[in-house]
């Protein structure tokens, strides 16, 4: 028996009598490839791409749906209700140029401002725009492809966590912790086209009353 012919052997088989052959598993996407902006974040007038250079960890939506009970005779029938999503967390290292702390900072006075104690106006202005890519890995003369990307709308932030200091620590950077809330987010594919969250799917209505599937 070759290498290839036991390899095929791999995966989940297709058949509850192995009549279909297994098929190699998909690559999936690895957790470290991947790329945040941040549209909107701070004063315009000083890039947030440092921001992206600087991120160690973000996390990806996390949709919920209140549950609505329908109590009915001998049970109960159970319902989607509204939808919310969970706050969002970003992780970034704190750099001796002070860019990263100093974008923070002014997102922070954006929304309010601490000197004069003065709040803003309306959500519009200072509300920003998180965009997470997962990549494949590309880079310097090969181009990063973005797999898949999760655009959320409507952010600002909740929680800024300014990391201390720690004498028992001689390998860790400090680092700024942020809670983002945000009011929507949708999925985009590799082409920049909605998918999955946010695209449209197809509904299929059944009228009982007249036996229409």
């Amino acid at each position: 028996m070759t290498i290839s012919a036991s390899l095929k052997n791999f995966g989940v088989p297709l058949s509850t009598d192995q009549s279909s052959a297994n098929q190699g598993l998909l690559m999936p996407k690895l957790k470290y490839r991947f790329r945040v902006t941040l549209d909107g974040f701070g004063v315009a007038s000083s890039p947030s791409t440092e921001l992206t250079k600087q991120v160690m960890n973000v996390t990806r939506p996390e949709v919920t749906f209140e549950e609505i009970k329908l109590p009915v005779y001998n049970s109960t029938i159970k319902l989607a209700g509204k939808h919310s999503f969970a706050d969002a967390k970003l992780t970034v290292r704190d750099d001796v140029s002070n860019t990263v702390s100093k974008k923070v900072g002014e997102q922070l006075q954006k929304q309010f401002d601490f000197y004069e104690q003065s709040g803003a106006a309306s959500g519009i202005d200072y509300k920003f725009t998180m965009r997470i890519e997962i990549l494949d890995g590309g880079n310097g003369a090969y181009t990063p492809a973005v797999l898949e990307a999760f655009e959320l709308y409507g952010c600002f932030l909740k929680v800024a966590t300014y990391q201390g200091g720690d004498y028992n620590s001689s390998t860790d950077p400090l680092d700024i912790a942020m809670t983002i809330t945000y009011d929507n987010a949708v999925q985009l594919d590799a082409a920049g086209a909605l998918s999955g969250l946010g695209a449209s799917v197809g509904r299929t209505i059944r009228t009982l009353a007249t036996g229409a599937a």
